[in-house]
This record gives structure tokens, sequence and C-alpha cells, in this order.
């Protein structure tokens, strides 16, 4: 696909979006199971090749997958992880659990048809429910370590400098 079209395929989609902005606000999903006995966590992607591409809300067939969910199911899989992993060193024992993420984009943004709206997330949510006998202090202190050492999540939440480039080669 070259630019003309590109801007022939996302035309239409940032006309809809200047008449009805509300139909640029998507909600991306993400959800993950903990294993009972394993340190680990399934994430489910509903993908089979790991070929990311456009979102269909900017013109992606939906074929591939997006940056977008891919970040939030590294959010799920490292959150997942680090909950099972902090249940074990606690020593909280987990009969089941799941971890589900969800976060806001306004597409409008990254597809430049209203500057003032943002480029990226406006808000991710991270739910965790589990099942344990364990007490409430013992669940307050899980979520306590869970969020102190998930690296994915502490990244997203402190926005580290982050830098690019671009080289000839």
């Amino acid at each position: 696909m070259d630019a003309l079209e590109l801007r022939a395929l996302q035309a239409p989609i940032k006309e809809r979006y200047k008449a009805d902005p509300a139909t640029a606000l998507i909600t991306l999903k993400a959800k993950g199971a903990i294993d009972a006995d394993e340190i680990s966590c399934k994430v489910e992607t509903g993908k089979a090749l790991a070929t990311a591409g456009l979102h269909p809300a900017t013109g992606g067939s939906g074929l591939e997958l997006c940056s977008g969910d891919m970040l939030l199911e590294a959010l799920v899989a490292c959150a997942g992880v680090t909950l099972k992993s902090v249940a074990t060193a606690i020593e909280l024992p987990l009969s089941r659990g799941e971890v589900f993420a969800e976060g806001d984009l306004d597409f409008r943004g990254t597809l430049g048809v209203d500057k003032e709206a943002p480029v990226g997330f406006r808000e991710i949510r991270l739910r965790f429910e589990v099942r344990t006998d364990a007490p409430q202090d013992k669940l307050d202190l899980l979520l306590k370590l869970t969020e102190r050492y998930c690296v994915v999540y502490q990244t997203i939440k402190n926005g580290p400098k982050v830098s690019v480039s671009l080289h000839r080669v």
C-alpha cells in the first residue's frame, strides 16, 4: 500500500470522525488467565500471527494485530505473571485468577482529524478477579506488591523518558 492508497482508504473514515467524533472513541481490551500451578499467565490474543497492522478504526483489515491491543495484552501478561509470582512468594493460594485490561482511544488524534484529540490511550483500567480463601489484608498486600513489581504497569504509569531516532542504513 502506498501513500495514495492509504489516504484513499482513510479519507472516508476521517470524514466520519469529523462529522461524528463519538465514532472515533473505541475501547480496546485484553484478558488473561493465571495458571493455578505455574507462574504464568495465558493471554488471549485471538490472533494466530504476530503481525501488527492498522486497527480497523484507522482503515485496517482487522486481520493483523493492533499495537494498542498488544500493549494491553502485554500489561495483562505482565500483571498476571507478577500477581501469580507475588501470590506464590507470600504463600497466598489462588484457585483461579483472571486479569482484564481496557483502554480508551480517540482515533481522531492518531488520524490527525482533530489536532486537539489526544494520540494514545486516554485511560487504561486493569482489574484482577481471583478465587481464594485468603483474608482481605493478604489480598491488599497482593495488589500492592503486584502494582509495585509489574514492569509494564509501572512503565505505563510512570511514563519513562522515551527517545526516538532514525538512521539511514
